[in-house]
């Protein structure tokens, strides 16, 4: 996806990017969902990050994510996890 390969080039991220535009794997992820914003109703993403290990190990979900202090978060997991 040409959308997801420039957002990885803007942001030099050094990691695969997943695009799903069936929404297949966010509804398998439980992530797709109704959201209600000003009395306005309609499925999106809610943001949620998950580190998976190399053995495709779900190992720590964040669910409702707030973009304020998350990589600090994400940073002490991944040490935990060693």
């Amino acid at each position: 996806m040409a959308a997801l390969a420039k957002f990885r080039d803007k942001y030099k991220l050094n990691f695969p990017l997943a695009g799903d535009t069936s929404h297949k794997m966010l509804e398998a992820y439980g992530v797709w969902q109704e959201k209600n914003m000003y009395g306005v109703k309609k499925m999106g993403i809610v943001r949620t990050t998950f580190i998976i290990d190399p053995t495709g190990r779900v190992r720590r979900v964040f669910e409702k994510v707030k973009v304020d202090g998350h990589i600090a978060q994400v940073l002490d997991a991944l040490r935990e996890e060693g």
